[in-house]
């Protein structure tokens, strides 16, 4: 068995509200798509390294707060982070044993789920779309991992949680 995270709730919820706020934050018109999910990221992560205190009710409220904050659909996005906090998890248990290329490989594949996910509710409500440019973020993201992964890693280790 793992041993317990240390990690505050208040660090983690303020770490969350960070990727809220990289995840709103506008950008040029043709990098857009290029995106990484910010919020989805640091929802794996405090997941995966204190999965005590982060769930999937931490995924609905984010969920909740970035649909208000972007103005779509209310609970798209909160159904959307719930679904990749219990994937999150269903894996954790085999993610902590991965080494960080590893790890990146199996954030592609959770992203890419709830990309296509996303995309398959909203095509529900009709913003229908035959490009698979949709699941360009899961992919920088997935690239982004070994580095956010170790620097998160680095300021933990700083103030002393282990």
């Amino acid at each position: 068995m793992a041993r317990a995270s240390h990690v505050s709730l208040p660090v983690i919820w303020l770490a969350l509200l960070l990727a809220l706020c990289l995840q709103v934050m506008p950008l040029a018109e043709g990098w857009q798509v290029y995106r990484p999910d910010w919020l989805g990221l640091m929802l794996i992560y405090g997941c995966m390294r204190a999965p005590e205190r982060v769930g999937v009710l931490h995924g609905f409220v984010l969920g909740i707060l970035l649909d208000l904050t972007q103005g779509g659909a209310l609970g798209q996005s909160a159904l959307v982070l719930s679904l990749l906090a219990f994937l999150c998890a269903l894996v954790y248990p085999r993610f902590r044993t991965y080494s960080l290329v590893q790890q990146a490989v199996l954030v592609l594949v959770l992203l890419g789920i709830v990309q296509l996910v996303e995309q398959w509710v909203r095509t529900l409500w009709g913003d229908f779309s035959i490009h698979l440019a949709f699941l360009l973020p899961a992919l920088s993201s997935a690239l982004l991992w070994p580095w956010l992964a170790t620097l998160l890693r680095a300021i933990e280790s700083r103030s002393g949680a282990k």
